[in-house]
């Protein structure tokens, strides 16, 4: 292939080629002018990821969701493909972080516990609970409490790519998905879709202020947890127990939901 192919095209133009001809030199030219994407991507998820998850592994694990992007686009369902690739993009490295297994069984099921107490907790209470209230609930110290939403940080953002909601085509919404990017999803699953997302909306609006703050910061300004923390001028491992308490939060009062929407 000659370089005359992409002269003079915008972008779009390039993808309604790539649809018809599957064109590899095109495929390449998208893979070589997103790989910034998946490094970025990658940056974020390996915050809060314990030290035996590499980032180059998190790269390449990232790459596949790109090609997998790359793949499936519809450029005429006017998403931006950067949004739609960050999606497949976090999907595929958390997907391969799953069949690994780098969560220890003991954080795993301590973060289960956590989540069903504070679910508990919030349902007989009526709004959220504080920190002393689930500590103690826990049968725990305030700094043991604390110390523990620190260890299961990383699960925490695991926990928010796991599916929602299958829909027709197998297509699948995570938590995430559902805060960030809702044009992505076929229109056929719209209506439940919305319904989802709506109580997810609540699910944040009801949250403690600080918390919310952070998930709006993480998942509507894609700002890293270091860069809220310059924001909201608190240190970076806070803002982590933060997202982490904001995530238990909101999966525990999906949980109770759940059956009554899907």
């Amino acid at each position: 292939m000659g370089s005359n192919i992409f002269d003079g095209k915008t972008e779009d133009e390039l993808w309604k080629l790539y649809k018809k001809k599957k064109n590899p030199g095109i495929r390449d030219y998208f893979v070589k002018q997103y790989a910034p994407l998946v490094k970025y991507v990658a940056g974020k998820v390996a915050i809060g990821m314990p030290h035996n998850v590499e980032f180059d592994d998190l790269v390449g694990f990232g790459i596949f969701g790109l090609f997998d992007a790359i793949e499936k686009f519809d450029p005429t369902k006017h998403v931006k493909f950067k949004t739609y690739a960050v999606t497949r993009i976090r999907g595929a490295i958390f997907d391969e972080l799953r069949s690994i297994d780098w969560v220890p069984r003991s954080v795993r099921q301590k973060t289960r516990e956590l989540e069903e107490i504070v679910r508990v907790l919030e349902s007989n209470l009526g709004r959220s609970a504080t920190d002393k209230e689930i500590a103690d609930a826990m049968g725990m110290t305030i700094e043991d409490f604390q110390q523990l939403t620190l260890k299961i940080s990383g699960t925490s953002i695991l926990s928010l790519n796991d599916v929602w909601y299958t829909g027709e085509d197998n297509d699948k919404i995570s938590i995430a998905e559902s805060i960030e990017a809702p044009s992505n999803l076929n229109p056929d699953i719209i209506v439940e879709k919305e319904e989802i997302k709506r109580v997810i909306v609540n699910a944040i609006n009801d949250l403690p202020e600080k918390e919310k703050k952070v998930l709006i910061l993480y998942y509507y300004e894609d700002l890293t947890l270091k860069e809220i923390g310059q924001v909201l001028e608190v240190t970076e491992s806070r803002i982590s127990q933060l997202h982490t308490k904001a995530i238990m939060r909101l999966r525990a009062k999906l949980t109770s939901l759940r059956k009554g929407i899907v």
